[in-house]
């Protein structure tokens, strides 16, 4: 059968191309290789407690809520506070004006550096200043500009005006951040205690500008998977066709067609990937292809995809304990970032390549258990957003921390896998246990934990990466520029688009969306003109 569009991969990106070009009367196809859509927007229930497998909340970033608005789909959202703590200290970021209570915490920390925690405060400020222009309009990618003259005119144009005025200013802060704070700060427990939220290398535009995507989070009240759910109802409604367990392995140029995993075929006029860059090359059989431009086209890109690595991964542990959710919420709101010990990991880190590649069990142990002494965790607390969301009683929590592929790869060749991730959980409950929530060991009820290889295994996301390309790549093989961003649909190959996480870098939930918005109007443009002609 012949489709106008088959869209591969089902996760936010391919979700929300499917939906635009279903919603615009194109017969679509989306083929997703597990069992359900989502990918990193995905929520599971386990003995009546809701847990979130990818995102813990969602930044609006003038994408998402436009997006929904356009479609009129509707997804109940909650204002999801975002608390930071380092050891006995938190403060919950509501306003701007907490930016104030962060300096007191730091101050309070670090007595001797106060003078260094202003001069950083006010770098803070100028990024802040830079993304809220970036982010401070419902994206015109959503809007239709030739009726809607009014945002036009009122927000349009004066936002652009702004946005270029600030644009080149951003470049000042491309270096890693960790750097960056080196230069205003030689307090190196202050650098790290600031900077290990982030990946490696994370440029400080992206993050020192945090403090403001803080202030934008927001959960749905159902979970992270009820806007995928919505999408794809969305999708089904307007007689758009979604095929789960369905892995494209082949792709033929010249047919124009898909072969998957049972060696069924698809015919379609539009290809959009949003799905593993990597995949997208190795699929293409090249036997198809007479034209040589198009041969190196190819080449090319696959040159430029060779050894380049993901983003950090996560390694997160799921808890169900017998506390009332009233325990964590005189502790912190629903979203906690939490240090245990102000000391900062930087010198355990730099003993990470060496021990990626240890063969004895007590030095990778010994240094997993010291990371997690002094690494920050994520702490996501459903239930704190909507009691529904666990028993009666009882409250569930996902705690997570940045994790290396590498290292993680290696212990599983090791055979050491099973045993490491009960001492991973152990470790970490130990840590909680001892700080924050001095309760929580005798309360659990349930435990389990994931890698990033099992992100890898379940999003089909290289290395398990959750925000697409590395920041370590000397060269990182997509767009990194807003300004450039609606080229990050193309691909050397003709009627095939791209979309999603590896097409835009750092890419979230909220560019994964525009990316697959912006792959479905140009895949709907080139299906307009093949009707007029």
């Amino acid at each position: 059968m012949r489709y106008d569009a088959v869209i591969v991969g089902g996760g936010i990106a391919g979700l929300t191309s499917a939906t635009f070009l279903s919603k615009n009367g194109y017969k679509i196809l989306l083929c997703e290789k597990e069992d359900k859509v989502g990918g990193l927007a995905s929520s599971f229930y386990y003995d009546g407690f809701l847990f979130d497998s990818g995102a813990r909340g969602i930044i609006d970033s003038g994408i998402v809520k436009p997006m929904l608005q356009q479609l009129n789909i509707n997804v109940e959202f909650v204002k999801s506070i975002v608390t930071i703590g380092i050891e006995k200290e938190a403060i919950r970021v509501e306003t701007i004006d907490s930016l104030n209570d962060y300096r007191e915490m730091l101050v309070k920390l670090y007595p001797d550096s106060e003078n260094d925690i202003d001069i950083i405060l006010h770098e803070i400020k100028k990024v802040m200043d830079y993304m809220d222009v970036l982010y401070g309009i419902e994206n015109p990618l959503f809007k239709d500009l030739k009726k809607d003259k009014d945002y036009l005119f009122k927000t349009f144009f004066p936002w652009l005006f702004k946005f270029l005025a600030k644009s080149g200013k951003i470049k000042n802060f491309n270096l890693p951040v960790y750097d960056y704070l080196s230069q205003l700060t030689d307090n190196q427990s202050l650098i790290d205690i600031i900077s290990q939220h982030f990946f490696q290398k994370t440029p400080a535009s992206f993050a020192l500008s945090y403090f403001s995507l803080y202030l934008d989070y927001e959960y749905p009240l159902k979970g992270t998977l009820d806007l995928a759910e919505k999408l794809k109802e969305y999708i089904i409604k307007t007689e758009g066709v979604i095929k789960t367990s369905t892995e494209i392995k082949k792709i033929d140029l010249f047919n124009k067609t898909l072969l998957d995993q049972n060696d069924q075929y698809y015919e379609y006029n539009q290809l959009i990937w949003a799905a593993d860059t990597n995949q997208l090359y190795k699929s293409i059989d090249m036997e198809t292809i007479d034209d040589s431009k198009i041969k190196k086209g190819i080449e090319k890109q696959k040159k430029l995809l060779k050894g380049k690595r993901a983003g950090d991964s996560i390694y997160s542990l799921y808890l169900a304990v017998d506390l009332d959710n009233q325990y964590f919420k005189k502790k912190s709101s629903g979203h906690f970032f939490y240090t245990p010990d102000k000391k900062g990991q930087s010198t355990i880190f730099e003993k990470l390549e060496t021990v990626s590649k240890a063969t004895e069990k007590k030095e990778i142990f010994d240094w997993m258990s010291e990371y997690l002494d002094y690494t920050t965790y994520e702490i996501a607390i459903p239930a704190l957003r909507n009691e529904k969301l666990a028993p009666k009683g009882k409250t569930g929590l996902m705690v997570s921390v940045l994790m290396d592929y590498d290292f993680i790869s290696n212990i599983k060749s090791l055979g050491l896998y099973e045993e490491f991730k009960y001492f991973a959980e152990d470790k970490m409950i130990s840590v909680l246990d001892d700080s924050i929530y001095g309760e929580i060991r005798q309360k659990v009820i349930h435990q389990f934990s994931s890698t990033p290889l099992t992100i890898e295994r379940l999003s089909g996301n290289l290395e398990g990466g959750i925000t697409g390309w590395a920041f370590t790549n000397d060269d990182i093989p997509t767009i990194t520029k807003m300004t450039k961003i609606k080229k990050t649909c193309n691909t050397p190959i003709p009627d095939i688009l791209q979309a999603g996480q590896w097409t835009f870098s750092p890419s979230g939930l909220p560019i994964s969306i525009l990316t697959g918005k912006i792959a479905a109007d140009k895949a709907a443009k080139t299906l307009k003109k093949g009707i007029r002609q």
